[in-house]
């Protein structure tokens, strides 16, 4: 715990990232719950350890139906509720792909094509089985596999605002490596300052900075987990219909919006949309904002409602997206 200025810093690493939550009261043991919170969905949700409650239902695929507690089969249903729409990128039975790539834990190849035309087979969605009368979930193939990591971080974030509300709490910051939530604003300021990372930059490199209140900041970009081969970049965000990663001209996506789950959810929707539609897109969702970043260099804000941008790297320029 770090305190400054009146704000108190709680941290841990859990899920595989640095967790940190602001308070502005010295609540050591409110933090304590907090982290505790974390754990639990953590143990539930993972893909990354050989029992939870996912990977129960891995384990079954093709076999039997698993039947789950109802938070997680809520999660479930809303992830395949939006893997089931048209031309979506979010798809989460990905898992065989992700686990072939390994991109981020220590994947250095590329898998031939043939294998991954094997594995695409098995990232279909419409091959889930969902029964709300038991909670009960059904991979029709073996070798399929669930894989909640794009939402599960959105999800938790939610999960923790709603906890320290209940708390009374009416001023705080949480961040679960990278998905950040927030309540209210700092006292004398007008809302949390943000860091937007400069894609490939050091640590602490900003293209500029974000200033929400109340509001949930999600970033996904291409730069979080990658390796270079013969003078390709191959990144994380891969792309179901072809096995690949996806090539397009973004190199990161940051939705702002009221729920942190649907941060993670319109990063990977509008990442496979591209800049053009997605802002097409936007236009019919207000409550949904988003700033891309673009190989070009371009800073794209799709509008401004819900926050406040301030470039600060002038290698990169600002445009204003046309649903602004």
């Amino acid at each position: 715990m770090s305190a400054d200025s009146g704000v108190y810093a709680y941290s841990a690493v859990l899920m595989g990232s640095p967790i940190l939550l602001k308070l502005f009261d010295d609540n050591a043991a409110l933090a304590a719950q907090v982290f505790r919170l974390i754990r639990h969905y953590e143990n539930i949700l993972t893909v990354n350890r050989a029992e939870s409650e996912v990977m129960a239902i891995n384990h079954a695929a093709g076999q039997a139906a698993v039947s789950v507690s109802r938070e997680v089969f809520d999660l479930i249903q809303c992830a395949h509720q939006v893997s089931l729409l048209p031309q979506s990128l979010f798809n989460f039975t990905i898992g065989p792909l992700v686990k072939r790539w390994k991109i981020g834990f220590q994947g250095r190849s590329v898998p031939p094509q043939r294998e991954l035309e094997r594995l695409m087979a098995l990232t279909d969605p419409r091959q889930v089985a969902l029964d709300p009368a038991s909670r009960s979930v059904f991979l029709r193939q073996p070798g399929m596999e669930i894989d909640l990591g794009a939402i599960a971080k959105g999800y938790i974030a939610d999960v923790v605002r709603s906890f320290l509300r209940q708390q009374g709490v009416e001023r705080a910051l949480i961040n679960l490596g990278g998905n950040v939530q927030t309540l209210g604003a700092p006292p004398h300021a007008a809302g949390w300052s943000v860091g937007l990372k400069t894609p490939f930059g050091q640590a602490d490199e900003l293209i500029g900075v974000i200033e929400v209140a109340g509001k949930s900041v999600v970033t996904s970009g291409i730069y979080e987990r990658y390796f270079e081969l013969d003078g390709r970049l191959y990144h994380h965000i891969l792309d179901a219909s072809s096995g690949y990663p996806l090539d397009n001209e973004l190199l990161s996506v940051t939705v702002i919006s009221d729920r942190s789950i649907d941060g993670d959810i319109y990063t990977t929707l509008l990442y496979g949309l591209g800049v053009e539609k997605s802002l097409a897109a936007l236009r019919d969702t207000p409550h949904i904002e988003a700033i891309f970043v673009t190989r070009d260099r371009e800073v794209i804000c799709s509008s401004t409602r819900q926050f406040a941008f301030h470039l600060h790297d002038s290698r990169y320029r600002r445009v204003t997206g046309s649903t602004a």
